[in-house]
């Protein structure tokens, strides 16, 4: 009989920052037990993902051995772990464990998309196990830029797993848990210690050790009590403790506080509903901010990575809830934008001067603290659990090489692991033992597609080429009746000869019909071929453009 094997496998998150989706699994070779860690989504942009609302992993694997599933354990509420969770649990129907304000958000998301929230379970943290087959998980406290993250320990027959989620070394972190090297310490020397390490490398090239929530207490108070017109101040909606610092240094400054934002309200609700918010100082609504003197107003304000629908987009473009930004007023991003949304940023940072607006960003780290552990944090983690297997998630492919090359120089055996990548981590080092498909699933609307389906592809060659809509019917005798007609869509009226391009395109197929013999007419592929073909040609000579071409045959059927 096969020995049984303890298996990881990631499906987003590993190879990219975002769309978080790993699987562990124990037992005989393709007949494990498994579990899922995250359900995350990512961002779509204009240049790769037109139109798309959401991007999440490809879960195909999962769904075929969704009999095989025994829970999925959510680490925290960032949409990059928790945002697919209501779209792809229909598809897996098993239990969903979370803390109580993760689950809060989770349950939330349930409701919303109509879906029984009756698997969702609250789980205490650390000492309290969650039995999940072969799998013996406790949610351990951690201190990151969210309330309640937390790793997982996960014990199984084959060793000990600590999965770390997002992580930063904070002692003071205002709102959430801080770290506790203590508790840590516990869990490396527990049993025989720690197998396996799989472990957040989002801040692996940054130098220096990170820095305490808790340090921006200061600086931000001193900055806002200095200005003074309204002050507008944005930052991620989940980074709950930054908004407690915000408005309580709005607070201090005289200034009544404003929350724009229904995420942003959102998250403050369930972290005071969930009680890990306290203290969190009283706010007016925008209805009455309007009659509140600039000088003493502040708004807090959703969209700092520049989304178009945000409340910092939606000021930049004007009145926004009767409330507009002016000449003397100062705009903080207490933020840092996240590669891949620079373009966004800067056009609201833009659109702010025009208007006479002071735009002060982070200011080197003045104004805001990552939630992820920088590389001295991510070595003293690897020096406190002493793993056996150094595993890098949570990053882009460079982060993980750079992460799985601090292991190695340390002895660690370690594995550059990307989305599909199936490893063995029985032994003393992983084994790649399969690769599996690891595409992308697309919320377009409302409906999930593949990112191999062709929509967004046929979206984006449009968007880049036009499209021409050519009509043409044909009678019972296989003649054409009448002329083609043409209709253009993102495509110049008229071309370089000045004549109008539909006129130009419609005399050339009426060339071809006349010319054309019955057999071609009579063949929906063959006149499907050669009017693209035409379309293309005059196109391209016109406009320079080869456009996508949609040929409708209409034919008249005899009585």
């Amino acid at each position: 009989m096969k020995q049984d094997r303890l298996i990881y496998l990631p499906l987003g998150g590993a190879g990219e920052i975002g769309m978080n989706a790993y699987v562990y699994g124990f037992g005989p070779d393709g007949k494990e037990r498994l579990i899922v860690v995250d359900l995350g989504v990512t961002f779509p942009d204009m240049d790769t993902s037109p139109g798309v609302d959401l991007i999440m992993a490809d879960i195909g694997w999962l769904e075929e051995n969704a009999d095989r599933i025994e829970a999925v354990f959510i680490t925290h509420a960032h949409e990059d772990h928790i945002g697919a969770l209501s779209h792809f649990w229909p598809k897996l129907k098993v239990p969903v464990y979370a803390r109580r304000f993760t689950g809060r958000l989770a349950q939330l998301k349930m409701e919303e998309a109509g879906l029984p929230t009756d698997a969702l379970r609250i789980v205490e943290p650390r000492p309290t196990v969650v039995e999940a087959g072969p799998f013996s998980v406790q949610f351990v406290p951690v201190s990151h830029s969210i309330p309640e993250s937390s790793a997982l320990v996960i014990d199984t027959p084959a060793g000990r797993i600590v999965h770390t989620g997002d992580f930063k070394l904070d002692g003071s972190p205002i709102v959430g848990e801080a770290f506790d090297p203590l508790m840590w310490h516990e869990i490396a020397k527990e049993g025989s210690g720690v197998k396996v390490l799989t472990c957040d490398s989002t801040n692996v090239f940054s130098p220096l050790p990170g820095r305490s929530e808790a340090t921006l207490a200061t600086p931000l108070a001193e900055f806002i009590a200095a200005q003074s017109g309204m002050v507008v101040a944005t930052t991620f909606a989940s980074n709950v403790a930054r908004l407690k610092t915000l408005a309580l240094a709005g607070k201090a400054a005289g200034r009544s506080v404003c929350l724009l934002g229904r995420a942003m309200k959102k998250m403050v609700s369930a972290a005071e509903e969930t009680e890990v918010l306290l203290g969190f100082p009283g706010t007016v609504t925008p209805e009455q901010a309007v009659d509140i003197a600039r000088e003493k107003l502040m708004l807090i304000v959703t969209g700092s990575q520049g989304e178009r629908r945000a409340a910092s987009a939606q000021l930049s473009r004007g009145k926004y809830l009767g409330l507009e930004m002016k000449d003397g007023d100062t705009f903080l991003f207490s933020s840092k934008t996240i590669p891949g949304n620079e373009r966004g940023v800067i056009r609201i940072m833009n659109a702010y001067s025009e208007m006479g607006v002071e735009v002060v960003d982070d200011r080197g780290g003045l104004y805001h603290v990552s939630g992820h552990a920088n590389r001295p944090d991510l070595e003293a983690v690897h020096d406190l659990l002493k793993p056996k297997i150094l595993i890098p998630m949570h990053g882009e492919h460079r982060h993980l090489r750079e992460h799985a090359k601090i292991g190695t120089g340390k002895g660690i055996a370690s594995e550059v692991a990307t989305n599909g990548t199936m490893l063995d981590l029985t032994g003393n080092s992983p084994e790649v033992v399969e690769y599996i498909g690891a595409g992308r699933t697309y919320l377009d609307g409302n409906v999930l597609i593949g990112a191999m389906d062709g929509v967004v592809r046929d979206r984006i060659r449009m968007a880049l080429n036009g499209h021409v809509l050519v009509t043409v019917i044909v009678d019972e005798d296989n003649l054409p009746l009448g002329d083609a007609w043409v209709e253009l869509g993102g495509l110049s009226q008229t071309g370089k000869t000045g004549a109008s391009l539909s006129d130009r395109i419609e005399d050339e197929l009426a060339e071809f019909l006349e010319r054309a013999n019955s057999k071609v007419i009579a063949n929906d592929a063959k006149m499907d071929e050669a009017i693209r073909r035409i379309v293309r040609q005059v196109t391209m000579e016109e406009i320079g453009k080869k456009p996508e071409v949609t040929v409708v045959v209409s034919r008249l059927l005899a009585e």
